[in-house]
């Protein structure tokens, strides 16, 4: 009879409780795919007696970590912490312990990568983290096995679902912020504290990692241009309606010879496109690929069942040494910046929202502004101002230019007496 594997656990809570479930509920098949039978060895959990929807045997469970460090017939083990401490810690004593790893810890990953990644090929092991990044969608084993014949230039996603399904319910039902977002917290959709899903911080460290991947090169997260979804508000929503677009969070991330345009935040993406069209809690990542061309992924990118799925995936790919080899490509490529690349926004066309004085003059002030700084305006269209505005709505749409120049406009034009609020300027994506 083949031996079989005996698996560790760090963390039973949501992810933790759904990677169990599917390893019970689907045992012959996964013993299929392994090629002999995947046993949980050892759970490690904060509070052994806190009630859960799953039983497991009281051996089982413990609240020591030596349980899986000292065992050495566990020789997967996978870490579903979130956060920062322990589990760097942890995911350190385990690689030293000679334990393949498993986690869908992407901050950790986006923080403390280059000191995983080194510990572990120090140790002559393995970090599968499919499930950090698009959660079911398989987008790390796409890039790091599947693609690695192309030269990749560009990556372009929606990559939180809860912001997403934020979006899409503001757009669809008329409510305001507040209220959905209390809505998807109390459908599960958002955390109790949903600061990291809705300032950006938890796609731009997903980007960091695709990155790191797609381009060879590790980009600190906190360096990457961040917005979250404070400037997005009913009337926002439907001066992109009326332009032909929706409004998402998109991540974006493409290279030049020596230049990497990162950005996170809001964006106007035109109607009829894959992202445009990518509602509720789904994500979705499009890849262009120097020889496949351009790709599409969509799928659930949280929730438990499709982090567990892809939790158990990498336990399997461990189990058959393909985690290994997408280990190997992924630390292969540089752990830093190459010298002399340098990280800006981009160049796209630009939307901006003003509530500006109903003045004369106004107008050719504000579009001076503009030219000064070399942006072509593309089209100027005034509605009338709501009861309640301090100014009349102004929408300026500019043809495509770079960033930074937008940037100092912005700056210019915040300063200019007949703007009566902070601007609202957001990248427009046509494909």
């Amino acid at each position: 009879m083949t031996h079989p594997v005996h698996l560790g656990l760090v963390g039973m809570g949501t992810v933790g409780t759904g990677v169990v479930r599917v390893l019970q509920d689907s045992a012959d098949h996964i013993s299929r795919q392994a090629g002999r039978p995947i046993i949980v060895e050892h759970v490690v959990v904060q509070n052994p007696q806190k009630p859960r929807s799953i039983e497991l045997p009281s051996d089982q469970l413990s609240s020591d970590m030596s349980q899986i460090t000292g065992n050495p017939s566990i020789s997967v083990v996978a870490v579903l912490l979130g956060g920062l401490e322990p589990a760097r810690t942890i995911c350190l004593d385990l690689l030293r312990s000679g334990k393949d790893l498993v986690t869908a810890n992407k901050a950790l990953l986006a923080e403390h990568g280059p000191e995983l990644f080194h510990a572990a090929r120090e140790a002559g092991r393995s970090i599968a983290f499919e499930a950090a990044i698009g959660g079911g969608i398989p987008i790390v084993a796409a890039i790091s096995e599947c693609l690695t014949g192309n030269r990749i230039s560009s990556i372009r996603g929606i990559l939180n679902g809860t912001s997403n399904f934020i979006l899409t319910k503001m757009e669809q039902d008329g409510s305001a912020y507040q209220d959905v977002l209390a809505l998807a917290q109390s459908e599960g959709y958002a955390e109790a504290d949903p600061t990291m899903d809705v300032d950006g911080t938890d796609a731009t460290q997903k980007l960091a990692l695709l990155v790191h991947l797609a381009f060879g090169q590790w980009v600190p997260w906190a360096s990457i241009p961040r917005f979250g979804l404070e400037s997005v508000d009913q009337e926002l929503l439907r001066f992109a309606d009326e332009l032909g677009c929706r409004i998402r969070v998109v991540a974006d991330a493409s290279r030049g010879d020596k230049t990497l345009s990162l950005r996170v935040g809001p964006a106007l993406v035109r109607k009829g496109t894959p992202l445009a069209e990518t509602q509720g809690a789904f994500n979705a990542v499009s890849v262009v690929g120097d020889a496949v061309g351009p790709l599409f992924f969509h799928g659930l990118g949280a929730g438990q069942m499709p982090t567990a799925s892809a939790v158990v995936a990498d336990i399997i790919g461990t189990v058959v040494g393909r985690s290994a080899i997408t280990f190997q490509q992924a630390s292969a490529v540089g752990m830093s910046a190459q010298s002399g690349t340098s990280i800006h926004g981009g160049q796209n066309p630009s939307f901006l929202r003003l509530h500006v004085a109903d003045a004369p003059g106004v107008l050719a002030d504000l579009t001076g502004i503009l030219g000064a700084q070399g942006i072509s305006i593309d089209s100027v269209i005034q509605h009338p101002a709501e009861k309640e505005q301090s100014g009349v709505p102004l929408i300026i749409m500019t043809h495509c230019c770079p960033t930074e120049a937008v940037d100092r406009a912005v700056d210019a034009l915040n300063k200019n007496p007949a703007v009566r609020s902070p601007i609202c300027c957001l990248p427009v994506i046509n494909e």
